[in-house]
């Protein structure tokens, strides 16, 4: 007769509380992200979850935080240097912060103006970190290079059309789709989108301002493209001086949808220089949320970008790719949704609504 097998004893908390010589609570927040913890004592709590197959179990239920350094890859160019890169002081902030909470370190990557994958993918082996962000930056090379490593690696706020590496954005083309159709809905036809030509987040805004026409059965030549020279506001007036100059006034246009706040800002001022009333003459909507649109003069109406939820969603991204079940899992794109705000800028229906 066979002996009968004893089950293996089943390995919880108090053993990797033990193993680790930590308090139970201490375990439960370094494996639950639920409070700050030092580094050193984050790592042993993992590396005795890992020795005694606590985090294996944990991790095939997808319920682990697993992520105890992140490798940060910033072109310098979008590094918040002064006040005019209002979006990336805010998501950098917020990514920080959601670090924080969790007890994740942050390494930032220093390396050379343009973004390099071998120099990230160096570094971050040097860290020892388990995964990597890069943010803003979706230059495909860049991005080839870096899915074929064996650390976890998330793209926030860009693309990668080849679906290699997971990605995290707002729903840019949504949003701008969103704010366009508000602005029909209040019976402007005529339409100035103010941009530059940017990355492909930017396009894709351009793209929503014209699936609102098609969305409406209306010729999209109805609607026109304003490129300016940049994002800044002194671009947005710049290019509304010229456009006036030449056409001898607004040509019709009755509401200038602008690709950034930034850009909303300039043409704010340039706008009421020129002696057109806002909203009265012109209608002015902007994008991103992160301007002070509450304090310009009129308030301005703008799409919200969700930085805060951005920052949130790229860490639980990591997290579930660095689990046991997430490693084979295909890449993912997880687009969060924009929030129309209604203020002055944007005025009400047109009279002949």
């Amino acid at each position: 007769m066979p002996l009968e097998r004893r089950p293996e004893r089943k390995i919880g908390i108090k053993d990797v509380s033990r193993e680790a010589g930590v308090a139970l609570s201490t375990v439960s927040h370094v494996l639950n992200g639920t409070a700050p913890i030092s580094q050193e004592v984050r790592v042993r709590v993992l590396e005795a979850a890992r020795k005694l197959g606590y985090l294996a179990k944990r991790q095939r239920k997808g319920a682990i935080a697993s992520l105890s350094t992140l490798y940060l890859a910033v072109p310098p160019g979008n590094l918040p240097q002064n006040d005019i890169n209002l979006v990336s002081w805010t998501l950098l902030t917020a990514l920080s912060r959601e670090c924080e909470r969790r007890g994740i370190r942050i390494v930032a990557h220093n390396g050379a103006p343009q973004l390099n994958a071998a120099e990230i993918l160096a570094g971050a082996r040097a860290a020892e970190a388990e995964a990597i962000a890069v943010v803003f930056d979706d230059n495909p090379k860049l991005l080839k290079g870096l899915a074929g490593s064996d650390i976890a690696v998330v793209l926030l706020n860009g693309e990668d059309p080849t679906m290699s590496i997971d990605t995290v954005a707002p729903a840019n083309r949504y949003g701008a789709r969103l704010a366009t159709e508000w602005l029909l809905s209040k019976g402007h036809r005529r339409i100035l989108h103010l941009t530059w030509r940017g990355r492909s987040t930017i396009m894709r805004r351009l793209d929503g301002f014209h699936d609102a026409y098609l969305q409406h059965d209306l010729s999209t030549d109805l609607g026109e493209v304003l490129y300016a020279k940049g994002y800044e506001p002194e671009h947005a007036r710049e290019a509304l001086r010229t456009f006036v100059a030449e056409r001898g006034g607004l040509d019709g246009f009755t509401a200038v949808f602008c690709a950034a706040d930034n850009l909303a800002i300039g043409a704010l001022t340039e706008l009421q220089a020129l002696g057109f009333r806002i909203p009265a003459d012109i209608a002015v909507v902007g994008f991103d949320g992160v301007a002070p649109g509450d304090l310009t003069q009129p308030s301005l109406t703008t799409v919200r970008v969700p930085l805060d939820a951005l920052a949130v969603a790229t860490v639980q991204t990591l997290e579930q790719r660095l689990s046991g079940a997430g490693r084979d899992q295909p890449a993912t794109r997880i687009e969060l949704g924009c929030r129309l705000i209604e203020r002055e800028s944007g005025g009400s229906a047109l009279p002949s609504l």
